[in-house]
């Protein structure tokens, strides 16, 4: 099955293992390599081999230590360009070549942000991280840029010797790199077998604390407390995943706290969880998105999406095992709370693309679609209203969780189509199918829209948020000297975020009734992210122009697409500040992810650059 997101040749050879030297390069802007694949030949009389590559500078091909011919084809707009490389010999099937590639990053690739100090929380040090999902990596490593294929790795990293190294591997030691006594060599070890977008790297100014028996948190020092009080139960959620799921594989279990211009709230890479700094709120209410990263421990890196076009292998399984966890730990109330908040997240996302558009299916089809394009809340919500269905449908939580431990264990250290899933949920409910045949899979899988079946969600958590939000929708002008700060107060965090939501779901409050909520609420106050990011669109919306500069700053402030992206939209489609959107941009641009970057400027109808920040 070929990879419409990749050029590499998969039928003709398999990644085993990579071995990585990196020196990185803070004043170029560059990462210097050597890397040596060990590939297994899958045919006989083989000597092309194919790889991703992307604005890689190529010096040098060895095959065996033998010098090889290699030349680089023409460039795709998003798919970067093959790097073909010719063996000077052939090979015959099982056989494996180690082939080393003498190689150079460009300053824009799109895998890596380089951090100024002035961007960073310290502001005395630069910073570097990447975000390889989903098919950047080969900007940073030439590779079999694929979540089909699975492979150990090994890493030296060379970096000054004031800054701190981490990988999504386990840390393997440190040495005085020998060819500058400035600069220090950290040693990683991954030996378990995952794809090529789970590779990370983050060099800073790093401290870490503890915060469990396997696991530590890691920040520059700025955050590194808050983090380790916010992520304080982490080992708790790891024991309820793996009551679950079954045992965690992967060694330690790291959270590494980025600087705000990381676009996404998690990023599951192995070892070494990245996560948003919007996640302390203080409160630790936000840290189900921790739940949601471990989960992925099994969903997506112990069982992987073979391709993009199954994104929702990974996550719809997550988003359902993370609600397990939530379930265990705060029981099914919470769980259904959860989930109907999801749903409309999943309307959100269908309203925003158009209830036509085909990236609303569950199976995307991505030919000539860049999987960043596709990215949006459809694979998680939509997979887990499918799922949740099925419980319903096969007997209940315990029974469905079953068949997810099994499907795992059937699948892990592999990748799975949708097709293998759905055999295999077949198989094992094979008492039951007559049941699995009523279900509409076609309506499910490779309809746009919404789900063709909504599920009943217990709304005992969500029924105060509701008799809020409708009170407030009905609530005439004269009716709001009634409203009282002591509303708010029975309410969690979680349920004010439901608030706020099903508000956002009407159509705009008056402007009268926003200014009387932030009189007796004081919205404007909360430190919690999901609170604010959606209080202050809830203002822009009603029109407020006091909330447009506070907006504008939650957006450019930090960089999660979650959150900038709809706040830039929110801003742009108030008339009166359009041009002050664009301004805005434009100014932050620099400091902006790539990803980030350009999905804002497609938002805001600006003719996206491609590559470069």
């Amino acid at each position: 099955m070929s990879d419409p997101c990749s050029f590499s040749s998969v039928s003709h050879f398999l990644t085993r293992h990579l071995n990585l030297a990196l020196h990185v390069d803070f004043s170029r802007h560059v990462i210097r390599g050597v890397l040596a694949l060990t590939v297994e030949a899958l045919q006989d009389r083989l000597h092309a081999l194919t790889l991703d590559c992307r604005d890689l500078q190529v010096f040098s091909v060895k095959a065996n230590g033998q010098a090889a011919r290699f030349t680089t084809g023409p460039k795709h707009a998003f798919k970067g360009a093959p790097l073909e490389i010719t063996l000077p010999f052939d090979l015959s099937r099982g056989q494996h070549v180690i082939v080393e590639v003498t190689y150079e990053t460009s300053p824009t690739a799109t895998a890596l942000q380089w951090l100024s100090p002035e961007q960073t929380a310290g502001k005395e040090k630069p910073y570097l991280f990447s975000q390889c999902q989903a098919h950047h990596c080969r900007s940073m490593i030439p590779c079999q840029d694929t979540p089909s294929v699975k492979h150990t790795y090994y890493a030296q990293v060379s970096v000054p010797k004031d800054l701190v190294a981490v990988m999504s591997a386990v840390r393997d030691g440190q040495e005085v790199d020998p060819q500058d006594n400035e600069r220090i060599i950290y040693k990683f070890r991954q030996p378990v077998p995952m794809p090529s977008y789970l590779i990370a790297i983050v060099v800073g100014a790093l401290e870490s604390r503890e915060i469990g028996p396997r696991s530590r948190v890691w920040s520059e020092k700025e955050f590194v407390d808050k983090a380790a009080f916010e992520f304080s139960e982490t080992e708790a959620m790891l024991q309820a995943a793996e009551a679950l799921a079954g045992p965690y594989v992967w060694g330690p279990y790291d959270i590494l706290v980025l600087p705000p211009s990381f676009p996404y709230g998690g990023m599951e890479n192995p070892c070494l969880t990245f996560a948003t700094p919007t996640l302390l709120a203080g409160d630790k209410s936000l840290s189900n998105v921790i739940a949601h990263e471990i989960s992925h421990s099994w969903t997506g890196n112990l069982v992987t999406n073979k391709t993009w076009e199954h994104f929702w292998l990974n996550e719809g399984h997550t988003v359902y095992l993370e609600r397990m966890i939530g379930r265990s730990m705060e029981g099914e109330p919470f769980r259904q709370f959860k989930a109907a908040g999801g749903w409309k997240e999943l309307q959100d996302s269908v309203n925003t693309f158009g209830a036509n558009n085909p990236l609303t299916n569950l199976v995307p089809s991505l030919q000539d679609v860049d999987p960043d394009d596709a990215f949006s809340a459809v694979p998680y919500e939509k997979g887990f209203a499918l799922l949740y269905h099925l419980e319903e449908l096969l007997g209940g939580p315990e029974v469905f969780m079953g068949f997810v431990k099994s499907y795992i264990q059937m699948f892990a250290y592999g990748s799975a189509t949708t097709d293998e899933w759905k055999n295999y949920l077949f198989t094992y409910f094979k008492d039951k199918v007559d049941v699995l045949n009523q279900v509409d899979w076609d309506a499910w899988m490779f309809t746009p829209g919404m789900p063709p079946v909504k599920p009943q969600y217990d709304t005992a958590l969500a029924d105060a948020c509701i008799a809020l939000s409708q009170r407030w929708i009905k609530a005439a002008e004269q009716d709001l000297s009634s409203f009282q700060a002591s509303d708010m107060k029975p309410l969690s965090s979680h349920q004010v975020i439901e608030f706020l939501s099903l508000l956002l779901q009407e159509a705009a409050l008056p402007l009268t009734h926003v200014k009387k909520m932030q009189e007796v609420y004081d919205l404007n106050a909360s430190e919690n992210a999901e609170i604010r990011f959606r209080w202050l669109r809830l203002c822009v919306r009603s029109r407020w122009e006091e909330a447009v500069p506070m907006a504008m700053k939650m957006a450019t402030d930090q960089g999660r697409m979650k959150f900038t992206r709809p706040l830039f939209r929110e801003v742009f489609t108030f008339d009166k500040y359009r041009e002050e959107a664009l301004r805005m941009f434009q100014s932050h641009r620099g400091a902006m992810h790539t990803v980030t970057a350009g999905l804002v400027a497609k938002d805001l109808k600006i003719q996206a650059s491609s590559g470069g920040l």
